[in-house]
């Protein structure tokens, strides 16, 4: 499996191994990485059977809103991903998941704000999509998040989980 981490992570993929599954033709990534994920299956010349998104980065701002986002960061890039971070807790205990932490930096920020999930309709029919969500993601709009992903693959909704499942 190919897997991609997400925005400010590094080597998390143990943390989803209870929604990840093994195997040369799967491609894996979560938040940021499941838009790394996509473009990787749909542009590869290897094969792949399989696609899982774990709470990926779905985001439909409006360029003020990103700019919005981009230039928090500019200004006190730690404050920014902490309250990233706090996020991305919720409702989850604060707890185990530091040692997967890795810099953060403007420019994933920039492509993870502007990235194009149309991408999906260029993927394979034949690939198989599952989508994990967290009903209590406070990173993405869920609603919308879902709604979306369910025209191409199977959704999973988490009750009581936030972005970090």
């Amino acid at each position: 499996m190919r897997f991609y981490s997400g925005f400010g992570f590094w080597n998390e993929k143990e943390l989803f191994k209870e929604y990840l599954e093994e195997g040369e033709f799967v491609v894996a990534g979560f938040s940021y990485g499941a838009q790394k994920a996509l473009i990787d299956a749909v542009h590869t010349s290897k094969r792949v059977d399989k696609l899982l998104l774990l709470s990926p980065a779905f985001f439909n701002l409006n360029s003020k809103a990103v700019n919005l986002q981009l230039n928090a960061f500019r200004k006190d890039k730690e404050s920014y991903c902490k309250k990233f971070r706090e996020k991305l807790f919720y409702p989850l205990p604060k707890s185990g998941v530091e040692n997967y932490f890795d810099e953060c930096f403007l420019e994933d920020l920039e492509e993870m704000f502007n990235f194009n999930w149309g991408l999906m309709e260029h993927l394979n029919r034949k690939i198989k999509v599952e989508v994990f969500i967290g009903a209590e993601d406070k990173i993405i709009d869920v609603k919308k998040a879902v709604q979306f992903f369910k025209r191409y693959g199977d959704i999973y909704l988490f009750k009581e989980l936030g972005h970090l499942l």
